[in-house]
C-alpha cells in the first residue's frame, strides 16, 4: 500500500511537472512583413495587430467575446504563451522568401504568417510548402495564391475574385436604388501579381455585366508620377474608376487628378493603399467620397461586439482604429491560435488537420464574416465583403445595405 501510495505521488508529481514544464513553453511563431521600405508603415501596423492578439491570447482579462478571447495562454498546451517573431521582407519578394527559411531553420516557427504583398505571399508559400510548415494568409488577396495545388496554405480573408464580385453586385444594387446605372468603367491597376489579378478578374466580371471597359491602364508601380495616367482617366471620363493600388500610388493618382482638374464621378478601390490611414492622412480632403471594398466594418459593434475592446486595445498600442488589413491580421492569428490549441500541439501534422477541421461562427470574430472554414484549397468560404464609403476622412459601411452606417454617395448618372 505504501508502495502504490508512494507510485501514485511520484506520477502526481511528475505530471504535474510536466505540465508545468509544458506551460513554461512559448509557441513560436514567425511573420514576415515590410518593416522598412516603402511598405514599411502597413508592416508596422500589422505587427501592432499581431501583437494586440497575442497579448488578448497570452494576457489575465476580462473575457473578450472572440475566439481565443479568454486569456490566460492556451489551455489545451497548459497555458503556453504565444512568442512572436518578426521578419522584414523590405516588400521584396526574393528577401520574403529567404526571411521564411531563416524562420523555418534557425527560430523553428511552427507556422508563418503574412505577408501584405501577394507577390512576397507567393515565395514565402513556396518555402513553407517544401518544409511543412502552415503559412497564413492573413492579408494577401491575389485569386491564384490558392489555386497553386499547395497543401499547407491557408488563407482567411477573401481573395480578389470574391472581393471584385462583391464590387460588381454593389453597383447593381446601386443603380437599383438610385435608378442611376454604371455603364463604364476604367481599370488601374499596378503590375505586380497582385494588380494583374485583380485587373484579370475585373476585366471578366465588367464584361459578364455588360458594362463598357472606357480604359485599362497598368502602370509601374511606386512610380515617380502618375500624371500620364490621369490624362488617360479624365479623357475616358468612366463612370467608375477601379483601381487596385498600394498606399503611395493610391495617394499619387489622387492627387494627380486633382491636379489636371478631374474629380471622378465614382471611384471603387481594391482596398489595399485605399484603405491605409496613411492614404486618408496623404490624399486628405481628395479621399472623400472613395468608396473601397473591405473585409471589415469598425461600425458593426451591436453585431461584433468584440470590436470595441479588441480596437481598443490596438488603438492604445498603434494610435490607430482597425482598417481593413490589421482586421484581417488579428484575426488571421487568433484562428491559428485557435488550430494550435485544438491540436493540443505544434506538430506539423496535428496543425495541419486542425487547420482544416476550422469552423468558426462569423459573430466569434471581429469580422462581419459568416464565418471561417477552409475549403480543399485552403481558402476561408465564408468571408463576404463590404462596401465602405469616405466620409470627412472615415470610411463607414455603405453595402449590404442593410447593415450600412451611411448612405452611400453615388453621383454615377449625375
Amino acid at each position: 500500500m505504501k508502495r502504490r501510495t508512494l507510485l501514485t505521488a511520484a506520477a502526481s508529481a511528475l505530471a504535474l511537472g510536466n505540465q508545468a514544464a509544458w506551460a513554461a513553453d512559448e509557441v513560436v511563431i514567425g511573420f514576415v512583413y515590410p518593416l522598412t521600405g516603402n511598405g514599411a508603415q502597413v508592416g508596422l501596423d500589422a505587427k501592432a495587430a499581431f501583437e494586440t492578439m497575442a497579448e488578448i491570447i497570452n494576457g489575465n482579462h476580462a473575457p473578450i467575446p472572440m475566439l481565443m478571447g479568454q486569456g490566460g495562454g492556451l489551455p489545451k498546451l497548459g497555458g503556453a504563451k504565444l512568442k512572436l517573431v518578426f521578419a522584414d521582407s523590405q516588400n521584396d519578394p526574393q528577401k520574403a522568401r529567404a526571411e521564411a527559411e531563416r524562420l523555418i531553420t534557425q527560430d523553428k516557427v511552427c507556422a508563418i504568417v503574412g505577408s501584405y504583398t501577394s507577390a512576397t505571399a507567393a515565395t514565402i508559400s513556396q518555402v513553407t510548402e517544401r518544409y511543412e510548415i502552415p503559412y497564413i494568409s492573413a492579408d494577401n488577396s491575389s485569386p491564384s495564391l490558392n489555386q497553386r495545388g499547395l497543401k499547407w496554405f491557408f488563407r482567411t480573408g477573401p481573395h480578389d475574385e470574391m472581393f471584385s464580385r462583391a464590387m460588381f453586385d454593389f453597383m447593381k444594387d446601386a443603380a437599383t436604388k438610385t435608378g442611376r446605372a454604371a455603364k463604364s468603367v476604367a481599370l488601374f491597376y499596378e503590375d505586380s501579381i497582385f494588380g494583374t489579378d485583380s485587373s484579370n478578374v475585373q476585366r471578366k466580371l465588367a464584361q459578364e455585366a455588360g458594362i463598357t471597359i472606357a480604359a485599362d491602364i497598368r502602370y509601374r508601380a511606386n512610380s515617380p508620377s502618375l500624371s500620364t495616367e490621369a490624362q488617360k482617366l479624365k479623357s475616358a471620363n468612366a463612370d467608375v474608376i477601379l483601381p487596385s493600388s498600394y498606399t503611395s500610388d493610391a495617394i499619387l493618382i489622387m492627387r494627380a487628378m486633382a491636379e489636371i482638374g478631374y474629380r471622378p464621378k465614382a471611384v471603387l478601390a481594391q482596398a489595399a493603399g485605399f484603405q491605409e490611414q496613411g492614404f486618408l492622412d496623404g490624399a486628405a480632403a481628395l479621399a472623400n467620397g472613395v468608396m473601397s471594398r473591405t473585409s471589415f466594418a469598425l461600425d458593426a459593434t451591436k453585431s461584433r461586439p468584440a470590436i470595441v475592446p479588441a480596437n481598443a486595445l490596438y488603438r492604445a498600442k498603434n494610435n490607430k482604429d482597425f482598417n481593413d488589413n490589421t482586421s484581417r491580421e488579428l484575426t488571421a492569428l487568433a484562428v491559428l491560435a485557435d488550430a494550435i490549441n485544438r491540436a493540443g500541439s505544434t506538430k506539423n501534422t496535428a496543425l495541419l488537420d486542425a487547420l482544416k477541421a476550422t469552423d468558426v461562427p462569423g459573430d466569434n470574430t471581429i469580422m462581419p464574416w459568416a464565418g471561417i472554414k477552409f475549403d480543399e484549397t485552403g481558402q476561408n468560404i465564408k468571408c463576404n465583403p463590404v462596401i465602405a464609403q469616405v466620409f470627412d476622412g472615415v470610411y463607414k459601411t455603405v453595402w449590404p445595405f442593410n447593415v450600412a452606417a451611411a448612405d452611400v454617395i453615388w453621383n454615377v448618372g449625375t
